[in-house]
């Protein structure tokens, strides 16, 4: 394993434990089409774990990457 490997790696647990711990006001019904919140913003706390989140997937994707190539 290189160190590609090893960052892709921690980028995905990271990133598996930021979407489980962000929560959303929606419940299966709304997911379905169903009544519920239509815009909602982020703040706070919930933003910054959102912004993390993003930043994780753009290290994971940048990983594989260099991984393939190198």
């Amino acid at each position: 394993m290189n160190n590609y490997d090893y960052i892709s790696l921690g980028a995905m647990i990271l990133m598996s434990i930021l979407i489980l711990v962000q929560t959303r006001g929606a419940s299966l019904g709304a997911g379905l089409g169903g009544a519920g919140e239509v815009n909602t913003t982020r703040r706070g706390t919930e933003k910054t774990i959102f912004q993390l989140t993003i930043i994780c997937a753009l290290i994971f994707s940048l990983s594989l990457i260099f991984s393939a190539l190198g």
